[in-house]
């Protein structure tokens, strides 16, 4: 792993590469959105079949009960539909070194509730549900290295957990393997560097949800590095703060504060939110063929009849949940000790696998039912107004195989420490090596933070 790590590091610094050159990438994308035929029409859920709203068992499904159904949600205070999908899907990337440089087989893939198309995506994508082949389509390419990931190196095998506030308990293997072996290019792949990927990033939309969360997982912190190794980082770092933080880190161990209040939230909450009909949600109605609430809401929940060439199937219906807007999801960094900091929030969500994960410093819907307002969220607001210490600010998409046309606000905001106000309760100052470590803890960190933090050096 040690190697690997260094091949991964060095991929990040490299911004271009021979294999696939970043303007060929570029055209390579428009091409396939000039040439793949993509037809999305919204319908009612009438016209939806094999999808109805089964009033049995109150909840939206189709007729063969696989992929996923929509019911409701009802918590303390909220009453929602949610999407419930139990089985746990494959987000897989394969890793391969040209000329000592770790390169990625990346896809560009058409979701059906992508805002532009093609998207930057991970070499495959793809619930249970598809490569058991429940839909009767093809199985998706380079599925067997993931079924046989024992064979090759693993980077990174993670259960990951989904968009909480849309999802119940939504979880995926966010899985990196490193293959030695020449590996088939189909047309709808790539290879790319990571620093590649992350100048994409930079493309409002272009690199897809999928590909960030694979990508937050790269375990830096458990590179064990020799003084030839340190040397040649530091040169390839132009932010030293940023190496220091992944690669060689501080003596502080923040983990027991964070793990107290965690717990302590999660041995004490009471009154859960627990699944209930979708006929039982008082504020919520059928309008124009969409499921909407009589009050503003974050989301809609409409009905698409989607074809899209080159698919597994080419032809089919589902729901899809309509963002009322965008989001904004940012994060605020201090340089403390010569180390990257970053403020996280322990962040409650309605349908949480576990109470609650570690978030950005904000994660506010366009739509908020409730908006936090303290110290810390003000702070973040005045200098995202004034554009103080933005280091990064573009709109990126969530998962378009559930989500239609959602993109959201994904901001990086740097600050000195001696600015930062007081934390309130539920908020932690940690250094950038400590979340790469916990990150490798299943269900700790929200999507969205994790999402944040691979656009770092973007």
């Amino acid at each position: 792993m040690p190697d690997t790590l260094l091949s991964l590091a060095r991929s990040w610094r490299a911004e271009d590469s021979p294999v696939s050159p970043t303007a060929d990438i570029l055209a390579w994308v428009r091409e396939r959105n000039a040439n793949t035929a993509v037809e999305i029409r919204k319908i009612p859920l009438e016209r939806c079949a094999p999808w109805f709203y089964d009033a049995v068992e109150g909840c939206i499904r189709n007729e063969n009960r696989s992929f996923f159904t929509v019911t409701g949600l009802r918590g303390p205070d909220f009453a929602q539909p949610v999407i419930l999908q139990p089985e746990i899907g494959y987000l897989g990337i394969l890793c391969r070194e040209f000329d000592g440089v770790a390169h990625f087989l990346m896809q560009a893939k058409i979701e059906p509730g992508n805002v532009n198309c093609v998207q930057i995506s991970p070499t495959i994508q793809a619930t249970k549900s598809n490569f058991t082949q429940k839909h009767g389509g093809k199985k998706p390419p380079y599925l067997d290295y993931f079924l046989n990931a024992s064979r090759y190196e693993i980077v990174v095998d993670q259960i990951q957990s989904e968009q909480s506030s849309r999802f119940y308990k939504k979880r995926n293997r966010n899985i990196l393997l490193r293959v030695e072996e020449d590996v088939p290019v189909l047309p709808s792949h790539r290879w790319m560097t990571l620093g590649q990927i992350k100048r994409l990033m930079r493309e409002d939309n272009l690199v897809n949800m999928d590909t960030r969360t694979v990508l937050s997982c790269i375990p830096f912190s458990k590179a064990r590095l020799g003084e030839g190794d340190k040397a040649e980082l530091q040169a390839l770092f132009s932010d030293q703060p940023l190496f220091r933080s992944l690669f060689v880190g501080g003596e502080e161990n923040a983990l027991p504060a964070v793990y107290q209040y965690v717990n302590n939230v999660k041995m004490f909450t009471e009154g859960g939110a627990r699944l209930v009909p979708l006929d039982s949600l008082e504020d919520w109605e059928t309008r124009d063929g969409e499921l909407v609430c009589k009050r503003p809401y974050p989301f809609k929940v409409v009905f698409c009849d989607i074809a899209i060439e080159g698919r597994e199937v080419r032809r089919w219906t589902q729901p899809l949940f309509e963002a009322m807007g965008v989001a904004t999801f940012g994060l605020l960094c201090v340089e403390d000790g010569g180390l990257l900091k970053f403020v996280v929030r322990a962040t409650p969500e309605v349908g949480c696998f576990d109470v609650l994960e570690l978030g950005p410093t904000v994660q506010r819907e366009a739509v908020e039912r409730a908006p936090r307002e303290d110290a810390v969220t003000r702070f973040f607001w005045d200098r995202l107004n004034t554009g103080q210490g933005v280091v990064f600010d573009h709109l990126l998409s969530e998962e378009g195989g559930r989500f239609y046309h959602e993109q959201n606000r994904n901001v990086l905001l740097r600050v000195d420490k001696p600015q930062l106000p007081a934390l309130p309760e539920g908020y932690f100052l940690l250094d950038l090596r400590t979340l790469n470590e916990l990150v490798q803890v299943n269900n700790t960190m929200n999507i969205q933070l994790r999402n944040l933090l691979s656009l770092l050096e973007a």
